[in-house]
């Protein structure tokens, strides 16, 4: 079983690590400190893998691409989440952003409950509008109303 620094811990503001584990589309592990630190992607919130969500592996299976065993940059504000997971934007060793690659890729909506980013935003209606990845489907579910007991 994996253990994580704890929520209180100051991270540096130039935090890199090397991608160890990609747990869904908008959750990865890297090693920081010799020890696995928990990100949860800013922004955005990906199809879930977990309750087998239209789109949910292509997700997971994009952020892995994109940035498994990679070195990466963890663009953040040493915000954690309720799950005490630390909350940035992460950029791979080719310099891309993987959050804003994967809304580009209509692979995650914009977290507007969580986001005020216009970028994020304008991103997500692009992707509507050419009707990619899971804007492809007339009526996607979105991730948090997924997660909603039927």
């Amino acid at each position: 079983m994996l253990s994580f620094p704890a929520a209180q811990e100051q991270y540096p503001t130039y935090l890199t690590g090397k991608v160890i584990s990609v747990t869904d589309g908008d959750m990865i592990d890297i090693l920081y400190n010799n020890k696995p630190l928990r990100i949860r992607l800013e922004h955005i919130d990906c199809p879930e893998i977990r309750k087998q969500q239209p789109f949910g592996a292509q997700a997971k299976k994009f952020t892995s691409e994109k940035c498994f065993g990679q070195t990466v940059r963890v663009l953040h504000k040493n915000e954690v989440d309720r799950n005490k997971r630390l909350i940035g934007e992460v950029v791979n060793a080719e310099g891309l952003n993987v959050n804003k690659a994967l809304v580009k890729a209509g692979l995650a909506w914009h977290f507007i409950k969580y986001s005020s980013s216009q970028e994020y935003a304008a991103l997500e209606k692009r992707a509507r509008v050419m009707k990619v990845g899971l804007w492809r489907d007339p009526n996607p579910t979105a991730p948090w109303n997924w997660r909603k007991p039927k």
